[in-house]
């Protein structure tokens, strides 16, 4: 068996590197966990849902995580616009990782644990 040497490795490259990169930043678990919990959400919703969200940058977020190919956004032609978000088919397959950091969560609470 041959043995790793950290000198030889690049994290960068790793596939645990580029879900972080997909997943990384203030809100986009939550964002994602919000689609995950409700399914269909519209921006407003899950502004208020939120709470602690700009509006700009959650604007931002929804657009980095379509980008990625994690979140649909479906616009309705209707006034006032309607517009609302989902999870990918990509962005489902991510689910039962954050559904594993629920459990943790849940589990190992500091107030549960001592």
């Amino acid at each position: 068996m041959d043995k790793q040497c950290i000198s030889a490795e690049h994290i960068g490259e790793t596939g645990f590197s580029y879900t972080l990169s997909l997943i990384n930043g203030k809100y986009k678990m939550i964002i994602l966990y919000t689609l995950m919990k409700f399914k269909v959400v519209r921006f407003n919703e899950m502004k208020k849902y939120i709470g602690s969200i700009s509006y700009k940058t959650l604007s931002i977020t929804l657009k980095e995580l379509e980008a990625d190919l994690l979140v649909h956004r479906e616009e309705y032609p209707q006034i006032p616009p309607k517009v609302e978000y989902s999870l990918t088919e990509r962005g489902k397959s991510l689910m039962p990782i954050l559904d594993e950091m629920c459990e943790w969560g849940k589990k190992n609470r500091i107030s549960d644990v001592r």
